[in-house]
Formats: C-alpha cells, sequence, structure tokens
C-alpha cells in the first residue's frame, strides 16, 4: 500500500507542475532532515517542500532568462483575480483592459497586490485537465521567463515561481502563455536517491508519474486590485532567505550522523573542530594505565552482560551496590533524582571547600582569595578494558557514544545555536558527553585572557572530587573547554534550574578523579525537536569571573539573573 503522506505530498507538487521525479529526491532529504516527521513538510500546505524544491534549483546556479544583471530569481506573492490559474474570489478585482495587460508577463513586470478572501467552495488546485485545454504557441520566447502558478482554497496566497526545468511557450499578447514539464526535463542524478520505507510499503519511486506532461497557465498581467475591506490581508514581499544544511557535522567520527540546519538564514555556520573524544591540550597530566586499576576496581571474571547478572559485580560498588543503569540502557529513577537534586537543591553538605583553591590561585597567585566551594557530586563507574565483560555490557553506556538522532539548530530567542533530538527521549536517557580539549585552570585562565572580547562556549570544571584532595597542582586541576575542539555538547544552551537535562560525572579509564567525563542525561521525558538545555551553574553576580556571564535568555520561572529581572 502506498504511503499516504507521499501521495499527498506528490498530489501538491503535481498541481504546481511538478514532475514526480523532481520532487522525491527533495522530499528524501527533508525527511532526512526532520528525522521522518510529516509535520513540518505538511505544515501551510507543503510550504517548507515547495521552498525546497525552489530552493534546490537557485542553487544549482539556474537564473531567469530575462533578467540581464544576473541576479538569481526570487519567488513572488501574487494573489488576485486569476481566471485559469487561481480559484475564485469572493469579490472583484476589477477589469484590466489598459496596454498593459496585452505585455508579456516577464520577471520584471511581476507585482504584489492584495490577495482577496477564497470562497469556501474553491478546489485546493485546479485540475491538469482543466489547464490543459490552453494552445501554446510552438515559437519560443526567450526573452519570457517560465513559472508555474497555483492556486490554493485555504491560503489568502499563492506562489508564483521560475521553474528552471521547463520550457517555455509563449502565446501572442493579450493571451497567456504555458509551460509544460516532462519526464525528459528531470536531470538523471536526480533519479538515484531513494527513501527508505517499511518492507509493507512502496517506495516513492515505485509510484506511478502522470502520463501526460502537466500544464501550467501563467497569468496575465493586471493593475492592482481596487481597494478591498478590512477582512483582506495585505500579502508582503519577503526576501528569499537561505537556509544553511549541512547533513553531519561530525566529519563521520560518530556512529550517528549529526545535521545542522539553520531556518533563520542571519547567521554564520559555527567554526570549530569536531572531536569525538577529549584530548590534552599541552600541560594536562593524566595517567590512564591498567596498573592503576586495582582489582577490586574492575571486575575481570565477569563475561557478557554485568547487569544479567543476579549479584552486581565490583563495578557497582561506587553506586552503592546496585548499577546505575536499567537493562533499556536507562538511568534508574533513585539515582537520576538524587543527581537532579543535589544540582538543584544543593544543601550545605554538598559542598566541600579547598585551603588552596586552584580556581582562585590561576586568578591571582599572590593574593588567592578564599575557595567558594564545590559541589560534590555523585558518580557513575563504568566497566572497562580490564573488566571482563563485553562492549555491549549494559554498564558501558557513556563509552559506547552519541546513539540518539541529534540535530544542531539555529534558535528564535536570541540565543545563537542550539540542540535538539530528532526522536522522543524516554526519562534517564544518555544524549551525549561534554568533549572539548582538556586544560589546566591556569591554561584556560591565560586562554581566556588572551581571547579578550572574542565568542567562546562556556567551560566545565572537573572539579568533583577535588575536595577529597588537600593540594592540587596545576597540572591536576583540569577543565574542559570545547570553544576550538569539541563535539555536539559545546551548543546545548543554558536554562537555570528545570533544564531538560543533568551532567553527571563517569568514571572510565581511569580511579583518579582528577579527570572524569561528563555525560548527559535526561531529566525528563524530552519530545522530538524540542531544545536541550542544561543548568552552567553559572553565578551571574561573580564579577570574577575569567568569563563574564552572558544576558541570561533562558526563560525559567527560577532564572537566576538578576539583572534582567530589573528590566
Amino acid at each position: 500500500m502506498v504511503d499516504k503522506s507521499v501521495t499527498k505530498a506528490l498530489s501538491v507538487t503535481r498541481g504546481l507542475g511538478i514532475g514526480d521525479q523532481e520532487v522525491i529526491p527533495i522530499l528524501e532529504d527533508l525527511l532526512t532532515v526532520y528525522g521522518n516527521d510529516w509535520t513540518l513538510i505538511e505544515e501551510d500546505n507543503y510550504r517548507t517542500l515547495v521552498d525546497a524544491y525552489f530552493e534546490h534549483n537557485e542553487n544549482k546556479g539556474v537564473e531567469h532568462k530575462s533578467m540581464g544583471s544576473g541576479r538569481p530569481a526570487k519567488r513572488l506573492h501574487l494573489a488576485g483575480k486569476q481566471e485559469r490559474a487561481f480559484p475564485k474570489m469572493n469579490h472583484s478585482s476589477g477589469k484590466s483592459t489598459s496596454q498593459e495587460s496585452r505585455t508579456p508577463l516577464t520577471s520584471s513586470r511581476l507585482q504584489i497586490i492584495k490577495a482577496s478572501k477564497p470562497s469556501a467552495s474553491d478546489s485546493r488546485f485546479e485540475s491538469s485537465s482543466r489547464l490543459s485545454h490552453a494552445q501554446p504557441n510552438n515559437k519560443v520566447d526567450s526573452s519570457t521567463s517560465s513559472g508555474v502558478a497555483a492556486g490554493a482554497g485555504d491560503r489568502k496566497s499563492q506562489f508564483l515561481r521560475s521553474s528552471p526545468a521547463v520550457k517555455s511557450f509563449d502565446g501572442p499578447f493579450g493571451e497567456p502563455s504555458c509551460s509544460h514539464v516532462t519526464r525528459e526535463n528531470v536531470p538523471s542524478k536526480l533519479q538515484k536517491n531513494r527513501l527508505p520505507k517499511p518492507s509493507t510499503e512502496k517506495r516513492i519511486n515505485d509510484l506511478p508519474l502522470s502520463p501526460k506532461p502537466i500544464t501550467m497557465i501563467r497569468p496575465e498581467p493586471q493593475k492592482p486590485p481596487p481597494r478591498i475591506d478590512h477582512s483582506d490581508r495585505p500579502i508582503i514581499q519577503d526576501e528569499k532567505k537561505r537556509v544553511n544544511f549541512l547533513k553531519d557535522i561530525t566529519k563521520g567520527t560518530e556512529k550517528v550522523k549529526i545535521s545542522l540546519i539553520d531556518e533563520i538564514g542571519n547567521e554564520t555556520l559555527p567554526k570549530f573542530n569536531y572531536i569525538p573524544q577529549n584530548i590534552i591540550y599541552q600541560n594536562a597530566n593524566i595517567n590512564i594505565s591498567l596498573a592503576r586499576i586495582v582489582d577490586e576496581d574492575c571486575c575481570s571474571s565477569c563475561s557478557g552482560d554485568c547487569l544479567s547478572s543476579s549479584i552486581p559485580c565490583a563495578c557497582a560498588r561506587e553506586t552503592g551496590g546496585e548499577f546505575a543503569y536499567t537493562a533499556q540502557g536507562l538511568l534508574k529513577e533513585e539515582f537520576l533524582r538524587a543527581c537532579i537534586s543535589m544540582k538543584v537543591e544543593p544543601k550545605e553538605d554538598h559542598f566541600v571547600y579547598c585551603k588552596d583553591c586552584p580556581l582562585e590561585r590561576s586568578r591571582n597567585d599572590d593574593n588567592s582569595e578564599r575557595c567558594k566551594g564545590h559541589l560534590l557530586r555523585k558518580f557513575i563507574k563504568e566497566c572497562w578494558r580490564k573488566c571482563g565483560c563485553g562492549m555491549q555490557c549494559g554498564n558501558r553506556v557513556v563509552q559506547r557514544g552519541i546513539v540518539c538522532k541529534l540535530q544542531v539548530f539555529l534558535t528564535h530567542e536570541g540565543k545563537g545555536w542550539g540542540l535538539r533530538p530528532l526522536e522522543d527521549l524516554p526519562k534517564g536517557t544518555f544524549v551525549c558527553e561534554y568533549i572539548g580539549e582538556v586544560l589546566t585552570n591556569m591554561e584556560l585562565y591565560n586562554r581566556n585572557m588572551g581571547s579578550g572580547k572574542e565568542r567562546h562556549t562556556y567551560p566545565v570544571t572537573l572539579d568533583a572530587d577535588w575536595g577529597s584532595e588537600g593540594f592540587l597542582k596545576d597540572e591536576e586541576a583540569l577543565c574542559l573547554d570545547a570553544t576550538f575542539h569539541g563535539n555536539v555538547a559545546r551548543f546545548i544552551n543554558h536554562r537555570c534550574s528545570d533544564s531538560n537535562l543533568v551532567d553527571i560525572p563517569v568514571e572510565v579509564e581511569t580511579p583518579d578523579r582528577h579527570y572524569y567525563h561528563l555525560a548527559f542525561f535526561t531529566t525528563r521525558k524530552v519530545a522530538a525537536l524540542e531544545e536541550l538545555t542544561w543548568d552552567y551553574g553559572i553565578d551571574f553576580n561573580d564579577i570574577n569571573h575569567p568569563i563574564k556571564a552572558f544576558h541570561c535568555r533562558c526563560g525559567s520561572a527560577n532564572c537566576r539573573d538578576n539583572t534582567r529581572k530589573r528590566k
């Protein structure tokens, strides 16, 4: 059985005179971008699909033949009384009998006019059989650009676009010209892509194509209609905005592709180097060796999946003798609740204070201030190389890497780039790890002082276990900086208190907790396309921090940025 969503989409584009073989690759790309979610594609009568089709043609460098300046063609909104190409309107727009109406329609003569309210009885699109009665002139006029006109009964505007893949046949002056779209005009390279479908459904390319060329009538030029009542809204010309889209920003280094899309069109692409694992910048001291892992800290006698054992192994000791993960790979409810509580509502005994704080020492060697405290954190200890279990063990979630379908997108709230899932995420799902350069606190301080006003990401201090040390050398007080080298976590925006992600320390390679992994898990169920956020733990009143706090736009009722509340 043919997918109804695909059939409906192709019926719309056929009504616009666009061949199935031209639309199918575009539709495949859109489904890839939106994770096979039809919601945004079907919105506004498949506006996204139509825009993407013409955007594809524009990107191939095709221009209107009638425009001598060489600028790319722009889509204009056109409405009003169009006897053949558009549905009837409730009111008359007046007659156009001047000589202007007898001039061939070109891109230079398109006008923006007010749209009239369509009748409820109007059909969504004119049938191709009605349009096919027009008799084209065999003489081709190269000065006239070919176009496609479509009517929509449930909208107040119609679209008129030039189609670079059609041949133009212009009628005599005073008569509308028509264009034919045939299979021969479809580039062969656009016929190669295939959209994966379940075995119970037919592929999109298995759908029968229209047996006849579809003919479109371009509307006759006319004067602007007389003034209409206030119930009709004017259609405003909007500039064609460029949509930036990258299929995979990971350069193939992750198990899943992570796309990037800018639907607003006013942001430059982020400049950074994607890395899937942390990498030492220069002076950080990280000692990873099997000799440092004692027998009591590993499960060398285990095999297969440690979670399937009736008695938890030694690797569960850190989490109270019970594994932190469920058999489904999610965080257990009780453990997740405890981690969230310590982060959102920390108590006084949840903090430790250094006698000689590395953070304060890096800011001022001569006269360091008193330590402001470091939050004690619950750790997850995963199995590693010295353990006898396999890589698919249920206690190796973070080290297996990203498995969620994610997308970087440009936010509408002025927060810049953000991260969202393309599928629903259950509560306790591992999303990604914060990856970046491993720096000492002194290296980070010097880097920030030298960067001036340059834009950067907020670093992560690996201070979850500083309280167990009497004195930390600079090369042992570490942090992560994803400004120049990092992964997708660098795009996660801040939200005070009620974020949908929580960061949890994870011990993997070494029991030395000067260095550990920082993993993000969902605090609740997160819907597809909902922005992912986490609490950076920023003190907006700390004027001495090397990175000045930004103006928070999180929108949380518990926002800690008092400067914005006073405005």
